[in-house]
């Protein structure tokens, strides 16, 4: 959420990023319900100024009809109040709904586009490998290694349901402790199991509601299943102040995850890129309101999604997404796609984003800086490590011509083991 001031001082900076990212957001809807607000509030503040006057004179009349007289007139009074302030009630709730939809900035690095196709490749690291025999998919390398079950998956779960078996699933917990290790032990984050069953405050906190709902999973008792741990993560920190030299906060989020993929009717319908339910770690990062520091937090969370991707040994490329895939509130986002020799191209595994203080405004979290002054922290986050999405890329990069499976020498002591085969 944007702080209205600056929404009004920038109407047309706010309504060119909506335009950016394709959104339908009206700027003047807004400062319209905005002027009703502040109008009603000016006004309410007269009559309670009037009605506490009013409340002076009256402890001073003693005469017990002329103080009838002077209740009677007071009742007068109190109508307009509460017709008034029954008003802004419904003006609020236009104003707040309006509020959490008005767009964060994108940053002038951002370039223009409609949607992904519009993003940008700006580095790429480590060669696709060459095969000699043909390559197979994810799909035909697991089922021939016993790696997964789909059908059973889908008779358990549904659509896209799966279930990993004997190497993968060992392999899963494999990738989970070796990027646990590293963000602990090395990067100094620090660890956290995350909920995954979250409150609807949560979710429009983060800014994924109102916008996102269609894409979520919602239990009989409105409570979320959140497709991401950020949204918990963050909303433990909600309506704190955070003493100044606890910043920054870097935390890395474990939880399950569910996204129903609506819109993606028809794509990647097998296989496990594309499921209702995985596993994420995330990255988050609180610090302290400043534009130079998002930025220096935002490559260090690339970099470190980086290391991890070099440490698996497959190869990648890092893209800056356009204004159109962007969120509402993300002003700049790098994704991360790794290679998949099946398919002869690049696809998505982490995203990496920073947002100044759009979160921490709907969150209400704050901190106070060295001049005494309350503050909204600025947020950001990034993918660590989605599963079972990199399995994909891993198995293929490393299949043999006998269709078993080199285990990346980062993972061997994990697995227990340098190659995954059906003997």
């Amino acid at each position: 959420m944007l702080d209205i001031k600056f929404i009004r001082a920038n109407q047309e900076l706010i309504q060119e990023a909506a335009k950016k990212k394709q959104l339908k957001f009206k700027v003047a809807d807004l400062i319209a319900i905005d002027d009703q607000r502040r109008e009603l509030l000016v006004r309410i503040e007269q009559w309670r100024a009037e009605q506490n006057a009013f409340n002076e004179r009256l402890a001073k009349i003693t005469e017990p009809k002329k103080r009838l007289e002077a209740i009677a007139e007071m009742k007068k009074l109190k109508e307009p109040l509460q017709k008034d302030e029954e008003e802004l009630k419904k003006v609020m709730k236009s104003w707040q709904l309006l509020m959490i939809e008005a767009p964060n900035v994108p940053d002038v690095s951002v370039p223009e586009g409609k949607d992904d196709s519009g993003n940008k490749e700006i580095r790429t690291w480590g060669n696709p490998p060459k095969f000699y025999f043909p390559v197979k998919n994810h799909i035909e390398l697991m089922e021939k290694l016993a790696l997964v079950d789909f059908e059973s998956g889908a008779k358990v779960a549904g659509f896209r349901g799966y279930f990993l078996k004997n190497e993968a699933a060992v392999l899963s917990l494999a990738l989970w402790q070796f990027v646990f290790d590293y963000f602990v032990n090395k990067k100094k984050f620090t660890p956290m199991l995350a909920p995954a069953l979250v409150r609807r405050e949560n979710l429009v906190g983060a800014g994924y509601l109102p916008q996102g709902e269609e894409d979520l999973y919602k239990t009989q008792d409105g409570d979320f299943l959140a497709g991401t741990a950020e949204v918990s993560a963050m909303g433990c920190f909600m309506d704190t102040v955070i003493p100044k030299e606890k910043l920054p906060i870097k935390i890395i989020a474990f939880s399950p995850c569910f996204r129903r993929e609506a819109g993606s009717h028809g794509k990647d319908t097998k296989g496990l890129f594309r499921v209702h339910e995985f596993y994420k770690m995330e990255q988050v990062i609180i610090g302290e309101a400043s534009h130079v520091q998002s930025v220096e937090y935002h490559e260090e969370l690339t970099a470190n999604a980086e290391e991890i991707m070099q440490a698996l040994k497959i190869p990648y490329r890092v893209v800056v997404n356009c204004a159109g895939d962007l969120g509402l509130g993300q002003v700049k986002k790098y994704d991360i796609e790794a290679w998949l020799p099946s398919e002869n191209k690049y696809r998505e595994t982490h995203s990496i984003s920073y947002f100044h203080d759009f979160q921490t405004r709907r969150l209400n979290i704050r901190y106070k800086d060295t001049t005494g002054k309350i503050q909204f922290a600025h947020s950001l986050n990034g993918t660590a490590l989605p599963t079972p999405r990199p399995l994909i890329a891993l198995l293929e990069n490393n299949q043999q011509p006998d269709g078993s499976i080199a285990v990346p020498k980062i993972l061997q002591k994990y697995v227990g083991k340098e190659t995954i085969s059906a003997n």
